[in-house]
């Protein structure tokens, strides 16, 4: 957090979307946040039978006419993940789907991000073949693996490819491709995580399977719906845009777990933090995600999947003890990461380039991800940090920000400069790529000059979007227990955010690097506990009047519920 942050509110929405809104939820202020949100009066609940159709994606039915006609034959099934959280909870999904309806047969390979890389590289298809698998089917990869696919075909090994990165101008050689990216795809919605495509891809197979009389005679129709805390863990920990089919995906993910349910993993994994009457998505997100997603950043993702695989209690929390081991060690490594990467920012001419790059021999692959969101948030500027690779070669992370397509970026890039980038791939605001160390560079100027002009040379500005301000009447436990609620909050569907002037009552530091702040309405009123974390460094400059961008939180201490402002922005007045 920066002193000064910019604070820009919402338009005002239209009057009668409010009204329309208000009339169902019985709440004005909610009503205003979810209209500011594009929410419409038929888009209150989440109910399950509201979810998309699958029929709609494109390469469906060929997807599930082939894994029918394998698992049916008693086939034997290859799972090739990706070794982040969406690709672990992917796997995991895939191979109890795979197995509840009736596959006799299921494995999974996930490639290491130190050895293998990304994707399903040759050698990764190699591997593969090696289970002499029947069937391949990957998860939250494969769009750009041509040559690790034409390798498995040219052995005579079918795959179904499910992703949901956007894809190149070639498509690999699939037998059936699973992507709502896909160009011509009639999908509604385009963001779905890996997670949510292998979801899809499973229920599009239980109605084939049902259609084909597989079930019956001993052999039950599985619930799928039970696996749907690893679709909400998956689709939050991969930061994709929680639309309205994704939140209630996560919404129904979340039911389950708030009900006594889900995977002992998850379970295991949420267990690790304090514990809160309700899992909100900020726990999968904050708990869960970083400590599944430490495996893949640290050491190999398999321990992850197994965690999220395994039905005995005592045997998730010992694996979700080590995942949260390492953990710690990634947290320590990314905070001498974080003061490499300060001092590296420092020593740049000013003003700082549109990107911001930078490299390190020592940084470990695992945390380059991380460094580069928080070069992003530090500076207002989209980001990428490097670490080396073999042969030479450089592996980077880039974090970008809303206005800025990251990976469009990266494509203008490789257009004009044919061989500066080796490979690359991602989304609008996450992609990753690989370069020889000589390019780096020229690799910096050329993506600084195509981010500009994506932008019209001006980059968009790192602004908080506030719902306004709230009456100081309003700063009840009661509404933020209402707001809290009202999820779930994330990616594309911000929680409610409100700003005002307030008079600082109060600063003290509190833990390692927050900020306990008390702040009063400026007209008179009662004064309300605040925290702005990782704000420390602030306390010094803040006058007796500021101006604060806040969510209302429930803050629950030795079993009392209290309410608290979460600062997320402070300005002077």
């Amino acid at each position: 957090m920066k002193l000064g942050q910019t604070i820009r509110r919402r338009p005002t929405p239209p009057a009668q979307q409010v009204a329309a809104l208000e009339a169902r939820l019985g709440c004005p202020v909610l009503a205003r946040v979810y209209a500011t949100r594009g929410v419409v009066a038929d888009e209150i609940g989440y109910a399950t039978e509201r979810l998309l159709p699958p029929d709609t994606l494109l390469g469906i039915d060929a997807a599930t006419r082939l894994a029918a006609r394998v698992l049916t034959g008693g086939g034997r099934l290859l799972v090739v993940a990706d070794y982040d959280a969406d690709g672990a909870t992917g796997c995991a999904l895939a191979v109890r789907g795979l197995r509840a309806l009736g596959a006799a047969a299921v494995d999974y390979l996930v490639p290491s991000r130190f050895t293998t890389g990304y994707g399903l590289s040759l050698e990764v298809a190699e591997a593969a073949l090696a289970r002499r698998p029947d069937l391949i089917i990957t998860v939250d990869n494969g769009i750009a693996s041509l040559d690790g696919i034409a390798r498995l075909r040219a052995a005579g090994v079918p795959v179904i490819v499910t992703d949901h990165h956007l894809p190149g101008e070639q498509l690999p050689p699939a037998d059936a491709i699973v992507n709502p990216r896909l160009p011509g795809d009639a999908f509604p919605s385009k963001h779905l995580a890996g997670v949510g495509v292998m979801f899809y891809l499973l229920l599009a197979l239980r109605a084939r399977l049902r259609a084909d009389g597989w079930f019956g005679g001993g052999r039950p129709e599985p619930n799928l719906a039970r696996l749907l805390d690893l679709v909400a863990l998956g689709t939050v920990a991969d930061v994709v845009p929680l639309d309205y089919n994704n939140r209630l995906l996560v919404a129904q993910g979340l039911a389950r777990l708030n009900a006594g349910g889900g995977q002992p993993g998850v379970r295991a994994l949420l267990s690790l933090a304090p514990q809160r009457t309700q899992v909100t998505a900020g726990d999968l997100a904050f708990r869960a995600g970083p400590r599944l997603n430490a495996a893949g950043r640290m050491d190999d993702m398999s321990l992850g999947i197994e965690c999220l695989l395994t039905d005995d209690p005592s045997a998730a929390a010992d694996m979700a003890a080590q995942l949260d081991a390492l953990n710690q060690d990634r947290r320590a490594v990314e905070a001498q990461m974080q003061a490499q990467a300060t001092a590296l920012t420092r020593a740049l001419p000013e003003p700082l380039p549109a990107v911001l790059c930078l490299h390190d021999a020592d940084w470990h692959p695992g945390v380059i991800g991380i460094i580069a969101a928080r070069l992003r948030e530090r500076h207002g500027r989209p980001a990428v940090a490097f670490a080396p690779a073999e042969d030479g070669r450089w592996r980077g992370s880039a974090r970008s920000l809303p206005g800025v397509h990251i990976r469009d970026a990266l494509a203008a890039v490789a257009a004009r400069q044919p061989g500066l980038i080796e490979k690359f791939g991602g989304h609008a605001m996450a992609a990753g790529l690989t370069l020889a160390g000589e390019h780096l560079p020229a690799f910096a100027a050329a993506l600084a000059d195509a981010v500009l002009e994506q932008t019209g040379g001006v980059l968009p500005e790192d602004a908080l979007l506030s719902d306004g301000a709230l009456d100081p009447a309003l700063l009840t436990l009661d509404l933020a227990e209402r707001l809290h609620g009202a999820g779930p909050w994330g990616q594309g569907f911000a929680a409610p955010l409100f700003d005002d002037e307030f008079e600082l009552r109060e600063a003290r530091v509190v833990g390692a690097d927050h900020l306990r702040l008390l702040l009063a309405p400026p007209a008179g009123g009662e004064a309300v506990a605040a925290i702005a974390w990782r704000a420390a460094a602030l306390r010094e400059q803040l006058g007796s009047h500021l101006r604060a961008a806040y969510r209302p939180q429930v803050n629950t201490w030795r079993g009392e519920r209290q309410l608290q402002l979460l600062v997320e922005g402070l300005a002077p007045v």
